[in-house]
């Protein structure tokens, strides 16, 4: 058992969430750190804590109140808190991240209790460094920053954004092993465009609009700026940021500071995880896919630049890759004589070579007209358009392709393009599929079928224990590839052809650790980081992983 020596009153003890054991004090702990009194006389095991918590939570009579009870137990006893995930965590994962985070997000104001994280305010702009300085004392190895703008499929939720840096933080400690003590969610408070907000009086953010142009890059720079300073090997992740900004500020910044955006790289990397692994099912090569997608905002051409990528390590030229793409967003296909903003160019078709197809509008070629010309064996659904995937679609890519791959991603569950026991029903049981959020399992003529949820989870956690362990200065796309390729290696589908295309989040601890170490190998090969040997990778990758078991406290001796 690891000791700790703590200097600190014992009423602060009590309410300093990482230190706090609640019951599982012992007697000994009790008197040297003066505790008696303050707690029943009982001691408890964790074992034991989490026995109790666990009914608490059974008891808990909606998906709400079920996160403010963890949310709670977080705030109080946080070793207990991820014990207690840890022993049960595909239950418990839906309350402290999607899909009820969205619940949260939107009901912040109303259910804001205990200080977590950093809010950073425009108006305070001039204090930024004071504020970040205020952590001078502790040592932070990953932030998770977000605006709000953007969350999840809900748009523009102001200063409820928080809750998916804190959300995202606890799923870097629980699967990734980052010691939570360690991590810091940072919001950027610069207005909100939504009136609901502007008009509320209950709400806690800057009631304003959002700050935009120069004043908002201005904003964003006297931030990276100020963390690089506080904290200059820190990794940090930018997380729900719109279109305008995600892949614009990930393209400034990724050279500045080591960092990453999920939404664009952590999801492209689990989607191209999923086709690894359905192509490995299929026993044919990525590069000979074709892949529709629908959505051409950040999210849909990260995944798509991250399957380029991989193409191209197959033997593809950067232009044969990305003639496989079809990306199909509200104007129809993206091609050479239709609109199309500057990061979509690289994914135009070639207007002359689809003149053959056959369509109603050839300057708006739907996502069912791709699907019947172009016969592609992938569709992903990035679009937030509840229903979008129609039953004429699925049953169109099943007719060109034996086992097409359908990924559903947009989430929470209410933005999801098909429900799962649609895509069974209507491809008769021939589709290979994934979700964005969780879905039950689903019963068809008389096999049940998982459900994979292609989520972000399955390898941020392993990029940040590589970044972590590593002190990396640089994260790369490549490495978002090797990470994907190790992930695909565990998908049951390979074992049981009933199998999901993820492997259960139970194992997802230790597949971290692999995730990491492919990361890392991908550092070596790329000039990153010298050369290390395999078992010495493994061991700087352990000694940075954080197990949820209480210490033993001990007062720190007064100094003579």
């Amino acid at each position: 058992m690891d000791e700790v020596y703590l200097d600190l009153p014992a009423e602060q003890i009590l309410n300093t969430p990482h230190y706090n054991k609640g019951s599982a004090f012992t007697q000994e702990e009790r008197a040297e750190l003066g505790l008696h009194g303050l707690l029943p006389y009982h001691v408890s095991s964790i074992e034991a804590q989490s026995a109790r918590r666990y009914q608490n939570f059974l008891s808990q009579p909606s998906q709400l109140s079920k996160f403010i009870f963890l949310n709670s137990l977080q705030n109080r006893n946080e070793i207990l808190f991820y014990h207690l995930i840890s022993q049960h965590v595909s239950e418990m994962l839906p309350y402290i991240y999607t899909p009820t985070v969205g619940d949260v997000s939107i009901q912040y104001s109303y259910l804001y209790k205990e200080q977590r994280g950093l809010y950073l305010s425009y108006p305070n702009k001039e204090h930024m460094q004071e504020m970040l300085d205020q952590f001078k004392d502790k040592p932070i190895d990953v932030v998770v920053v977000t605006d709000g703008e953007r969350i999840l499929g809900l748009g523009d939720v102001g200063i409820g954004g928080m809750a998916i840096p804190v959300g995202k933080l606890s799923l870097y400690t629980l699967f990734g092993g980052i010691h939570p003590s360690r991590t810091l969610p940072i919001f950027l408070d610069v207005g909100t465009n939504n009136p609901e907000y502007l008009n509320d009086p209950s709400y806690m953010g800057w009631r304003h609009e959002r700050i935009t142009g120069d004043a908002y890059n201005e904003f964003v720079d006297l931030f990276v700026k100020a963390l690089k300073k506080r904290f200059p090997k820190v990794l940090l992740q930018w997380e729900d940021f719109a279109k305008p900004h995600a892949k614009p500020l990930l393209d400034r910044y990724r050279e500045q500071i080591l960092s990453f955006n999920d939404d664009i790289q952590g999801t492209a990397a689990v989607v191209l995880a999923a086709v690894f692994a359905a192509t490995r099912k299929q026993s044919v090569l990525l590069k000979d896919q074709k892949i529709a997608v629908l959505g051409g905002g950040s999210a849909g051409l990260g995944i798509c630049r991250t399957l380029v990528d991989a193409m191209m390590l197959e033997g593809y030229s950067e232009e044969e890759a990305y003639s496989h793409f079809y990306v199909v967003d509200i104007h129809g296909l993206l091609q050479t004589n239709g609109a199309h903003d500057e990061g979509q160019k690289h994914f135009l078709q070639d207007s002359r070579k689809l003149k053959d197809w056959k369509v109603k509008d050839p300057k708006n070629i739907s996502l069912l007209e791709v699907i019947e010309n172009a016969k592609p064996s992938v569709l992903i659904g990035v679009s937030t358009q509840k229903g979008a995937f129609t039953e004429e679609i699925v049953k169109a890519m099943a007719k060109a392709v034996k086992h097409p791959l359908i990924l559903p991603l947009s989430n929470p569950n209410d933005k999801c393009e098909a429900k799962p026991e649609d895509l069974i029903k209507w491809s008769k049981g021939q589709v290979l599929f994934a979700t964005g959020s969780p879905f039950a399992p689903v019963e068809y003529e008389h096999k049940l079928y998982p459900v994979a949820q292609c989520n972000n989870v399955y390898i941020f956690p392993g990029i940040g224990l590589a970044a972590v362990s590593f002190k990396l200065k640089k994260i790369t796309d490549k490495m978002f590839v090797a990470a994907a390729n190790e992930l695909s290696r565990h998908a049951p589908i390979l074992k049981d052809p009933q199998g999901s295309l993820f492997p259960s989040f139970e194992e997802l601890p230790s597949i971290s650790k692999e995730i990491a170490f492919a990361a890392i190998k991908m550092a070596i090969e790329e000039g990153l980081i010298p050369p290390h040997l395999d078992s010495e990778i493994r061991a700087l990758i352990e000694k940075n992983v954080w197990t949820p078991n209480y210490p033993r406290y001990k007062r720190k001796p007064c100094r003579s």
